[in-house]
């Protein structure tokens, strides 16, 4: 454990941090689950999914809990996800 004051609120801060994190990356996985679950059986419903997903996967990347690179290929595979199941 930390002993000194510094480290005591850098653990704390940590410990925030990770919980924030955790909060967002959930919100991304349950988005990106509601578009598959969409695409395979509403495809009409899948595109507005896919918007709301876009939306959550590129706040948190903006916010940093994600890489910029990874939220893009996250949005790209979902996108062409719904476009072969609106074909």
């Amino acid at each position: 454990m930390a002993n000194h004051k510094s480290s005591i609120k850098r653990a704390r801060q940590s410990q925030e941090r990770r919980l924030r994190n955790r909060m967002v990356k959930t919100r991304v996985k349950n988005a990106t689950k509601a578009v598959r679950a969409a695409a395979a059986e509403n495809p009409a419903e899948a595109a507005s999914q896919l918007r709301a997903a876009q939306s959550t996967i590129a706040k948190a990347a903006k916010k940093g809990v994600i890489h910029k690179r990874a939220a893009a290929r996250k949005i790209s595979r979902l996108a062409r996800q719904v476009n072969a199941a609106s074909q």
